[in-house]
Order: structure tokens, then C-alpha cells, then sequence
């Protein structure tokens, strides 16, 4: 069954998909009135909806009773510095499909990417999809991306804080996890194409982090995001 993104404001008497919703229903998809489809609005609601007309730009709904998913804890906040070329479409994507409840792109010293506010909308699309090809009800939130330095500022106190770090004398990643069995939330801090610096390591570990080896072979960005994702939905699951 075709799933839709129904915005949390549309959950009225009287619900309707517009712009590219209605468009992919209707031009991609071709329903018609009388089909069935599953909306959900993001936050982890959920609800089958009846079709009763279509057209280009609106496609009117009834909707059956509302459902609702919780998400899975750990929270998970992904704080990932931007890496070159078309790597942070790819990061957002899978780490959606990994469960991640927040994506905090980062600017940082060795950064080569200068983001614009039209790369985070497209990151949001990018999560937005994301989210309706792996049955997710809940959108993760990608913030606008902030400097290093001032994000390091405001992070969680209560939050398990781990980055994964080349320098220093790191601990194992599954041990870090292991002592943690009944963690509400987790932040991973990932570096850039040449790591951190060595003042941004140090800023980092006077925060709390704690830095975690992720073995002996040095990983492209992309990979150790979905590495250091996959062991925490794996040790939590």
C-alpha cells in the first residue's frame, strides 16, 4: 500500500495531500477515488486513508482510525560533519533507514563543503523519502548546519556522547555501549575527510565525549557513520 506524508496541521475533519504528494499519487501512481493508502504525519502517527477524489494539485482523504508507533531508544542524534561531494545525501538516507532521530550537520576546520540553506531542504527531502520507502513513521529532525564550535556549546548533558577518534587513546565501541545498557539518548559525533583537528578533538572530550576506536583500519566518513549507526541499533535492539 502507497505511503504519503500527511503534515501533522492536515490531520483535520476535512484531510487532503497537496504539491508533490498529491502530484506522485496522481500523475506517478495513478490512484484513483475508492483506493486505500497509508498517511503519517512524521511524528509517529499513522492512519489508512480513503481516497475520495483526486486531481493534480489535491487529493482528498477520509481517514480510518489513527495508530501510533513510539520510536525505538536510544534516541540516536547524528552530529556529522559535511563531508565533499554528494556523501551527506547518502549519509542522511541510510541513517534514516538506521532510526536516527535527529541530524546535526556540522562545519568544522577541515570542512570543504560551504552550505547554503537549499542544502539542508534538499537533505530533508532526502530524509522525507527516506522515511516513506523504509516504512518509517517518524521523520527525523535534519537541523540548518552550524559551526563546530558553537553546536559543541548547547549539546545534551544527559545524552551518552561518543565521537569516533583517530587520535588520543580511545576506548573499544563495544565496551563504551555495553556500559550503558539502558540508554534514553546517544549523540555521535563524526569527523570530516581528515578527521577533526587537534583543538576540535580536545574541545570535544573537555564536552564529555568519549572517544571510541572503530578498529584498525581507517574508514571513509560515509562508512564509519553507517558503521558506529548499525553497532548502536544493533547493541539496542
Amino acid at each position: 500500500m502507497s505511503r504519503s506524508y500527511l503534515p501533522p496541521a492536515a490531520w483535520t475533519e476535512t484531510p487532503f495531500l497537496e504539491g508533490d504528494e498529491a502530484k506522485h499519487l496522481a500523475q506517478v501512481l495513478r490512484v484513483q477515488p475508492g483506493q486505500w493508502i497509508t498517511v503519517f504525519d512524521g511524528l509517529g502517527n499513522y492512519a489508512e486513508a480513503k481516497i475520495l477524489s483526486v486531481s493534480k494539485q489535491r487529493i482528498d482523504l477520509m481517514l480510518d482510525l489513527a495508530e501510533s508507533k513510539p520510536t525505538p531508544l536510544p534516541e540516536i542524534i547524528l552530529a556529522q560533519a559535511i563531508p565533499k561531494g554528494k556523501n551527506m545525501d547518502w549519509i542522511v538516507q541510510k541513517a534514516v533507514e538506521l532510526g536516527v532521530s535527529k541530524i546535526q550537520p556540522l562545519v568544522t576546520r577541515h570542512t570543504i563543503v560551504s552550505p547554503g540553506d537549499e542544502k539542508a531542504e534538499k537533505w530533508r527531502r532526502t530524509a522525507l523519502e527516506a522515511s516513506k520507502q523504509c516504512a518509517q513513521f517518524t521523520i527525523p529532525i535534519i537541523e540548518d548546519p552550524l559551526p563546530f564550535d558553537k553546536w559543541l556549546a548547547a549539546t545534551d548533558p544527559f545524552s551518552l556522547k561518543i565521537i569516533a577518534s583517530l587520535a588520543g587513546h580511545p576506548e573499544n565501541f563495544r565496551e563504551t555501549l555495553s556500559q550503558h545498557p539502558h540508554l534514553e539518548s546517544v549523540t555521535l559525533l563524526i569527523g570530516p575527510e581528515g578527521d577533526f583537528t587537534p583543538e576540535e578533538t580536545t574541545a570535544a572530550l573537555a564536552a564529555g565525549f568519549i572517544p571510541v576506536t572503530l578498529g584498525d583500519l581507517v574508514l571513509r566518513v560515509e562508512t564509519a557513520s553507517l558503521f558506529c549507526l548499525s553497532a548502536i541499533r544493533f547493541q539496542y535492539l
